[in-house]
Order: C-alpha cells, then structure tokens, then sequence
C-alpha cells in the first residue's frame, strides 16, 4: 500500500479533532484546586484535553507521553462502545479476537500474542477502569458503561502503571455521580436486528452523598448463518450495570465505593473457511482429499457468503464483575489514594475446533472461573520546584479452568494415517476424551516513583523507578480415555493406543513455580519553550513478566517437557522523541512522536500441528524490534467545522528467531535432517524443516501504515420547536496488509482496507437524533486469518463486520 509523505500529518491527543472536556471530565481530589465554570470555557476555547495519565490532573498537551484521548461526546457519535471498535479511531491501537478469552489488544502491535489462550502468560497492555487493573483482556469485549473518557497511552509505562504495560495501558474513567440531579438516555436500532439501550442517572442522597447508576444492553444478530443449526451466529448479546457512591466525608476525604457487573451471552465464535493452502503433509491427509473421501463439501467457498456448517455447540458465555473503594485525603501537600478491588471473570464456552461440518471434534470448551484481589497505595505530593508520585501495589489471581475436547465418528479418517487400518474404523477416535484441570496462583508486588523536576520555567526531568516481585504457582493435568473409559497412556500401548495418543496427548506437572524480581525505570527529559510547545525525550527500561504454559508443553517418548513450562520475562529497551504543539489560537493541534523499542526473550507462540487439546505454548525469540513515526493532527477553525488526521508508519521483525515454528507451507511432511530447509514450500508429500528461521520476517498484527481521519460540519437550525444544530460527520479508518501467523505464511497475510463511517442528525443540549452508518461501502475484509490443527491446509477466518446502519435517539437532563 503506498501512501504520500503528506498523510504522515496526523493525530495527537484525540483522534476527534478537538473534543470539548466536560466539567465533570475528571474530578478533582480533595488537595485539587476546582475547576470553575470559567475555567471550563476558557479550556473548550482553548482545544484542552485534561486526562490523569501520570496519576494527577493535566492538561494532555503539557503530559510528555503520547497519549490518545476519546471523550464521552465521541465514544457515542462514533459507535464506538468497545475497544474493538475504538481501534478504528486509534491507527495505533490493535484489537484481535476469535473469542472473549482468545483476545489480544496491541499498541503498536505489541502486547500479547495472536492467537494464544494460556492463563499462565500475562497481557502486555494494561486495562485501567477507574484506576483497578484489569489481569485478562476478556474485558475490552464488553460494553464501555457509563464512561467519560478514554486514555490510550502508548509507549512502556511500567513506572507508573506496573508490570506488563510494555505496549501501553489503556486508561479508563468512568463518569463520577454528582451532586446536581442529572440522567441520560439513549436507544439505537439499525439492521441485522441491532438494538442498544443505555441509561443513567446520578444525584445527592443526603448533603456529602452522591449516587450514580448506569446500565447498557445491546444486541444483534449474528453476521454468518449456520446452515445446520438454521441459526445465526457470532451475535452481540450484552448486557452491563454499574453504580458508585460518593461520600465526602471531611473537607479533605473523598470515599467512592463502585461496583459493577456485566455479562456476555451469544452464541459465538465461529470461525468459517477461507481457503485451501496446500501443506508438505501427504495429498492424501490433507482437507480435499479428506474431505471427497467423508463425502463433506463446505457450504460456500466464499467466506463473505457468510455460511457455515459448524455442528458443534458454540457459546461464548463471558461474565464478568467486581467492587472498588477508593479513599482520597488531602494531606495540605498532596493527596493519599488508597484503591482497594476485587473482580471475578467467569467464561463458559463452546467452540467447534475441527472448523467443519463434520464430527471430527464434537466438544472443545475450555470454562474457567478467576478471582483477582488488588490494592494500591499512592501519595501524590509536591514542593517548590517539583512534584512526585510514590506508591505501593499487590496483586493476586486464583484461576481454575476445567476443559474437555472429545471426538467424534469422523475422528478416525480425519486424523489416522489411510494406510493404516485404523482410519477406517470409527471406534478408535469416537469419544476420545480429554479432561483438563489447569491452576494457577499468581502473586505480584511492586514498590514505585516517578518524579518530575523543574529546572526553571521551560526544562523538567521526569525519572521514574518500579521494583516488581512474581510468583507463581501453576499445574496441568490432561486426562485422557477412550469411549469405554479406559486410560491412554503416555507412552507405548498398542497401536490402537499410540493412536489415539496422537490425537489427544495425555499429561501432566503440577506446582511449578515461577518467582522472579525486575525493576523497570524511565528518564523523560521535556522542553516548553512556549506555551504551546512541548518537546521531549524518554528512554524507558521495562519488562513483561515470565510465567507459566498452562496449555500444556511437548511430551517425547512419553516425558513431559517440563523445561519448557517455564517461559521468560521480556525486557523491553524503548526511545522516544516527541514534539506536542498548538498554534492559530489553539485552533489547530499537531503532535509527532518518534519511537524505536527493542524487546529481549520476545514471547512467541510456538503451534506444535497436532489435533489435539495443545493449541499452542510459548517460547522466548531472541529478539524483535518495532520501530516507527506516528502524527496527530486536529483543526477547528471555527464553531461549524472541526476535522483530525491520525497516522503512523510502523517498520517491524523479528530481528533474531532461529528456531521459530514453521508457516503451513513448510508444515506437515515427514522430517527433514536438522539444518535442512526441507522440501518445496507447499507441495504434498515433501520433507518438512523441524524448525524455520523467521529472523527479518514481519511480526504477527501490525501494518507497516495506519490511518484513521474525519471530520464534521454544523450549522444551526430549528426543528420541532427546538433550538439547535444539524450536523453531517464522518470518519473512516485504513491499515495496509499485515500478517495473521506467528510465522509470517503466504495463506495468513491479510490484505490492507479501509473502513469508512458516516452519520448526520439534529442535536441541542440535551438532546440528540441522528442516523449512522458504519462500513459504508461494504467493505469485505478478514479481522484474522488462522491455520487449523493437524496440516491439512484448512485456512479459516474471520470476516469482519458487513455494512450496518441504524438510528440513535439520545436525551439528557
């Protein structure tokens, strides 16, 4: 995709041009100066964006940290009720997902990989609602409730937001309850059975209590029709409520008590056929001839038919909940935070992972159930000359997950060798099962400060410093039988037995431990040679914690490979240069930030091809770089007019991966002698390497170019008796071509697209109607292509969201 020099001028602090800040934006802590009604105007003239970034009330443009922000105004005019869809507002900012679990958000794509589900590895983005930290990424899936703004910070954070932040967190704030009476309500309808309603309301209980209480529910049909099942599948089936206290106990004490609960119920995920790529595994053991030989043809070849067969359960159930207290006192120089949490993730699914109409697979679910405690102490104070944030944070996690796959009649021709007479005898496979039981008690402590020094009016020196302990502790236990409940060994048996060892790979190692300290530390260096410039320099040490493969690891000759349970920490070395400017009377807003990052002992997701119920563990590359430019540019010339353009360009590889797992192309045969490159690439019945060198190759998710822009225009009118404006916006997103496999295959790079959305209405005040439509021009696109179990050369997908369109009826007051 090439693209001119020119569309580099890009996004900053918002990607919505110039969002105009509520009062109520963030509230002030008791040692907070208040913010007047003349302040607020003075700061809507001024294009200001206050955001709490580094733990305190800012101005975003004097924060010397690229940041991102989207503001309640924008989250509702754009649709962008997700994290999924704020991405395409943020060209830096990736979201991937086949289901809740196997999610992953990237910024400047890195973070988790692609494609991995093991409760024993850690996310390298972290997710902040209302300063709680959220372990598992299941929750960018669910609806944004009640939120006021939303901070994307990108760049390592460690100092100030703890471990596994190497990408960047994700800073979310909901809106405060107040101590005026106010409420809104909103209802949305469109196609494909789209309905969304959000609701809430906030008041004074008494003289120094507030109340706030929000709810959300959306729904919609699914975008692909199950021929089988005569259903349609990969729905929206939301539902989320919310409520905070907030009691001023003392003119210096702030007590918010919140709590919330949301749940997620569709039946989902499918995952449909793409294609056929052709793997070095005999012609005879991959998906045509498989497929002729059970009689099976797919529905549609073409996936943006959106038909599938799939004739397992599917069922994406993702609940998810907890309570905070946070206590702020004003202690004259500063304020104490305390934030005290507990949630819990419940996730019951159901999938079919043979990805076909046929009982290869007839049951795969993995439920889990998770509790996490939290709490953190911090003390934000200043002097003569500076201002410093010290602090304090435990963590701890309890996970069970209790899994079981089992096989069904098609099992045995599908998986066993045709030469062998096995393949034909459906008994061998038919209800196979394995039953899982996987542990994990994950403890973390962190002391931390970051400082910023005044040297005069213009120079600041911000270092900053974290020490991080992790322990943990982590068992897997697969039990393996066959339909008449026998055991199948780890080793040896019959041919019936190595058989069916193949296809499902009995094992188990219980307590092994992971404990290690890190420290990550940060030195920024900012200039303001004006009010409305500011230049900086960061250089950032952090790191992303080991952990554990809790989806199993390789068993040889019946010995579990309990070395490689263990999987390193990253260590990130990371640089950024940055320059933050206003001009036309803060009309206008340009930010550029250059960025390199260095990451040691990368974790990659190695796939060891089999069918079976390991999917995929981790290993450590020795080293990746991504490295990159990204803008942001916004203008409001005037009332009627206000436009943005946010971009990046992103050069990124493995920059040492000798023994990485190779693509399907160069999967399947029998193996090739160590050192060999195997036979040719995608041709039946060759020698496959054992392993491929992917050093130079692409990282997984990221496109070389992002871009996302828009703009909207107003003008004033009557209507009904009202006074206010019509207003006519769009904005769109484009991303050139990327790759979808942890090894880069000519059957997994999907094509670069852009996605365009448009909306116009009739709003005052307090009230707000217009109609929308997102993916206007019906854009067929892949959210993620992936390669199935077992080399067949059965490429699957996911397609992203057709064209939808609908109405939204808003009031406030």
């Amino acid at each position: 995709m090439s693209l001119p020099l020119s569309l580099l001028l890009l996004a900053s602090t918002s990607p919505l041009a110039t969002p105009m800040p509520d009062p109520q934006a963030v509230q002030p802590g008791p040692g907070d100066q208040a913010r007047t009604e003349e302040d607020v105007q003075r700061s809507s003239a001024a294009a200001d964006v206050v955001v709490t970034a580094r733990r305190r009330e800012e101005r975003a443009q004097n924060v010397p940290i690229p940041i991102s922000v989207v503001g309640v105004k924008e989250l509702d005019s754009t649709g962008s009720f997700n994290v999924q869809r704020l991405q395409q507002l943020q060209p830096t900012l990736q979201f991937y997902s086949t289901n809740p679990r196997n999610s992953s958000v990237n910024i400047r794509g890195l973070g988790a990989p692609l494609g991995l589900t093991n409760d024993g590895i850690e996310q390298g983005v972290g997710v902040y609602i209302d300063q709680v930290y959220f372990s598992r990424v299941a929750v960018a899936t669910l609806d944004f409730l009640d939120v006021q703004q939303v901070e994307t910070l990108r760049g390592p954070q460690g100092t100030l937001y703890g471990k596994n932040t190497v990408a960047g967190a994700i800073n979310i704030t909901s809106k405060a309850p107040s101590f005026d009476f106010e409420g809104r309500a909103e209802l949305s309808v469109g196609n494909m059975e789209f309905k969304q309603a959000k609701a809430s309301v906030s008041g004074p209980l008494a003289d120094d209590l507030a109340v706030r209480l929000g709810v959300s529910t959306t729904s919609r049909r699914g975008t692909i029709y199950n021929v089988a099942s005569g259903n349609h599948v990969n729905a929206q089936d939301n539902i989320g409520l919310r409520g905070a206290l907030l009691w001023r106990a003392t003119d210096t004490l702030n007590l918010t008590l919140s709590g919330d609960w949301n749940r997620q119920n569709p039946e989902c995920c499918a995952q449909i056929y793409v294609r056929y790529g052709p793997t070095q595994r005999a012609a005879n053991r991959q998906y045509p001839a498989l497929t002729q030989a059970l009689g099976y043809a797919v529905p549609s070849a073409n996936p943006f038919h959106r038909l599938t067969d799939l004739d397992a359960e599917l069922n994406a159930l993702n609940e998810m909940g907890g309570a905070s207290l946070r206590a702020e006192l004003d202690t004259g120089n500063g304020t104490l935070t305390s934030v005290t949490a507990w949630r819990f993730w419940n996730w019951g699914p159901a999938n079919d992972r043979d990805f076909t109409g046929l009982p290869i697979t007839t049951l795969s679910q993995n439920p889990t159930k998770q509790d996490q405690f939290t709490q953190e102490f911090r003390y934000a104070g200043e002097g003569k000359g500076f201002d410093y944030v010290l602090g304090a944070f435990a963590f701890y996690q309890g996970i069970r997950t209790t899994g079981v796959q089992q096989q069904g009649p098609a099992a045995s021709r599908w998986l066993i060798n045709p030469s062998s007479a096995l393949a034909n005898d459906p008994s061998v496979l038919n209800g196979l099962t394995a039953e899982n039981d996987i542990r994990l008690k994950n403890f973390s402590g962190a002391l931390f400060g970051k400082l910023n020094l005044k040297l005069g009016d213009k120079f600041t020196v911000s270092p900053g410093v974290r020490v991080n302990y992790d322990d943990k502790v982590g068992s897997y236990i697969s039990v393996v039988t066959d339909s008449a409940g026998n055991l199948v060994p780890y080793s040896g048996g019959n041919a019936r037995q190595a058989a069916q060892r193949d296809a499902l790979q009995p094992q188990a190692f219980e307590d092994e431990k992971y404990r290690a300290w890190n420290v990550s530390y940060d030195l920024t260096l900012s200039y303001k040679p004006s009010r409305d410039v500011l230049l900086y320099a960061t250089y950032a040490h952090s790191f992303k914690s080991g952990g554990l493969n809790l989806n199993g690891v390789p068993v040889v000759n019946g010995v579990v490979q309990t070395e490689l349970a263990q999987v390193d920490p990253e260590q990130v070395d990371h640089f950024e240069l940055g320059a933050k400017t206003q001009f036309w009377d803060r009309k206008a807003t340009l930010n550029i930030a250059g960025f390199w990052t260095v990451i040691k002992d990368y974790q990659a997701v190695v796939n060891n091809g089999a069918n079976s119920t390991l999917r995929g563990y981790l290993a450590n590359a020795g080293e990746v770089r991504v490295r990159g430019v990204e803008t942001d540019f916004s203008l409001r010339p005037s009332e009627r007019l206000n436009l943005y353009v946010n971009g990046a360009y992103t050069d990124h590889e493995y920059v040492e991966f000798g023994n990485a797992p190779c693509p399907p192309e160069l999967s399947g045969g029998s193996a090739a002698p160590v050192g060999s490159a195997g036979g040719t690439p995608g041709v039946p019945g060759q020698l496959s390497p054992v392993v491929c060198d992917i050093s130079g190759q692409w990282l997984p998710g990221i496109s070389n170019w992002a871009f996302s822009y828009g703009a909207e225009y107003n003008a004033p009118a009557e209507l009904f008796g009202l006074e206010g404006e019509f207003y006519l916006g769009g904005d769109a997103n484009s991303r050139s071509k990327f790759s979808s496999n942890a090894s880069r295959s000519i059957y997994t790079d999907i094509q670069g697209y852009t996605l365009a959305n448009f909306r116009a209405g009739f709003r005052t005040d307090d009230f707000n109607l217009f109609g929308w439509v997102r993916n206007a021009f019906d854009e067929a696109h892949f959210e993620v292509l992936a390669t199935t179990p077992g080399n067949t050369g059965l490429i699957s997908g996911q397609p992203g969201d057709p064209r939808t369109y609908g109405l939204t009826l808003s009031k406030s007051f």
